[in-house]
């Protein structure tokens, strides 16, 4: 469908799928599921859109939560605090917005544009800036084709607000970055305003409805007695990657990012193994004993062995008994110049990036 209304089941399926296309990062998406929820309750709509019926002179805003994931569980917040970023931007503008858009295919960050949505009376455009979550702004496939971040609106929920025009997208990425710290960790963005033209081109498309699919996916897999991950791994192309208990966590809230790694002792037919993953509000390396199994741009998930939900890297915690998966990412994160912006290099990591399917036909399982 080009056009539709969520419904409250879409709106369970989505957070599901969000989280596991999030990588462990864009907050929780048990919060962004009660703000939608929420909406819905009170009359609200919110309406979808396909990329293909946004006009090409259509003004767009992407509007977004910034920050340690782990703080949004420590201050709820109420879902409203995106939009006086929103009317920020558009007084800056003189100029309405006429579609909202996610920036990422996270988390909460998947569901704030639908709060503003149906807040402001908006369609939201069913498409993204990554198809999974990154952590820092300009990893963003807008910035790819040349769209700037800025001019942007960051605000806090106090109602302390800045407008940001830099030099280019790293510049307010380090700005907006100092800002959300001094707002107490958390901000709220309204960024990478264009037009529809430019968008199409950029955006990852179908992101909303793929994350519902794949909640659903879930969910009619279960209730139907079959294997709900091998139900998901067909529908994302993925891969089982590991099987074990969490036996140690590092957790740093460094520069305005959670950073650490979880250590994962085998079990089953990994038994002897050990997985690392190590994260920046995202996973961004998954290490089997010492060979590196899956490294971003491509998608590394936790997920709870039993239930088949995915856990946030502010959940993981001692002794959850989970499984890993790996997910291939968007083929635009595949060039030279997505893997200069958000390949292992830029994470720090000396290995050079090789996409998830051929490291599985070269490592294997045990």
């Amino acid at each position: 469908m080009s056009r539709y209304l969520l419904s409250k089941r879409d709106v369970e399926d989505l957070v599901v799928g969000a989280a596991i296309l999030g990588t462990g990062g864009g907050g929780d998406p048990y919060i962004g599921k009660l703000m939608v929820l929420q909406e819905l309750e009170r009359g609200k709509r919110v309406e979808i859109v396909g990329v293909d019926e946004v006009d090409n002179d259509s003004f767009i805003v992407p509007v977004a939560a910034m920050g340690t994931p782990v703080v949004l569980v420590e201050k709820i917040p109420s879902g409203k605090e995106a939009l006086f970023s929103l009317n920020l931007l558009e007084k800056y503008f003189n100029k309405k917005v006429e579609f909202i858009s996610p920036i990422e295919a996270g988390g909460v960050n998947s569901t704030i544009p639908l709060v503003v949505g149906a807040e402001r009376g908006l369609p939201v455009i069913d498409a993204d800036g990554m198809g999974r979550a990154f952590p820092e702004l300009q990893m963003v496939t807008f910035h790819l084709y040349g769209i700037k971040a800025t001019p942007m609106a960051i605000s806090d929920e106090r109602g302390n607000a800045a407008i940001l025009d830099t030099i280019d997208n790293y510049w307010a990425e380090r700005i907006a970055r100092v800002i959300t710290v001094r707002y107490g960790g958390s901000a709220w963005i309204a960024i990478y305003p264009t037009f529809g033209k430019p968008y199409k081109e950029a955006a990852v498309r179908g992101s909303i409805s793929l994350a519902i699919e794949i909640g659903r996916t879930l969910r009619e897999a279960k209730a139907g007695g079959k294997n709900p991950i091998d139900a998901l791994l067909d529908l994302v192309h993925g891969f089982e990657l590991f099987r074990g208990k969490i036996i140690d966590v590092q957790r740093f809230n460094i520069g305005g990012f959670a950073r650490g790694e979880a250590v994962i002792d085998g079990l089953d037919d990994y038994k002897g193994s050990r997985l690392t993953i190590r994260f920046q509000n995202e996973n961004l390396v998954a290490i089997r004993d010492d060979d590196i199994i899956a490294s971003v741009p491509d998608l590394i998930t936790v997920l709870d062995i039993e239930t088949g939900r995915p856990i946030t890297t502010e959940r993981l915690r001692y002794g959850l008994r989970v499984l890993v998966i790996g997910i291939p990412c968007n083929e635009k994160w595949r060039t030279p110049k997505g893997l200069e912006v958000v390949g292992p290099k830029y994470f720090g990591y000396d290995i050079e990036y090789v996409p998830i399917e051929r490291r599985m036909k070269e490592v294997g399982r045990p």
